[in-house]
């Protein structure tokens, strides 16, 4: 029976290396976008709200100063309800008729 020395450099442990890489690369993208789950529901940051709808921080303060999306403000922290955004995406759609 022959023993191989595996080095750094065997393709081997390069293969894994690699392999390595691209499962810590994947847990980091899962857990950069990773929202917890609180009772059945996701919350989301206004940050995160930002980017799905494409508005700046402040066009999101206005929508909660005229009232068109409900938050919810603990401390100084404001989070939304998933939910509560597709709802009012919902009730905003608009179609075009084509004539």
């Amino acid at each position: 029976m022959t023993m191989d020395l595996l080095t750094n450099e065997t393709e081997e442990i390069i293969e894994q290396q690699e392999m390595i890489m691209r499962l810590r690369s994947r847990i980091e993208e899962i857990l950069k976008n990773y929202r917890p789950v609180m009772n059945g529901e996701i919350y989301l940051s206004g940050e995160d709200v930002c980017k799905l709808l494409h508005i700046s921080k402040r066009t999101l303060q206005q929508y909660r100063d005229d009232n068109i999306l409900p938050y919810i403000q603990i401390g100084g922290k404001i989070i939304y309800k998933e939910t509560d955004l597709l709802s009012v995406l919902e009730q905003n759609y608009c179609s075009q008729k084509i004539k």
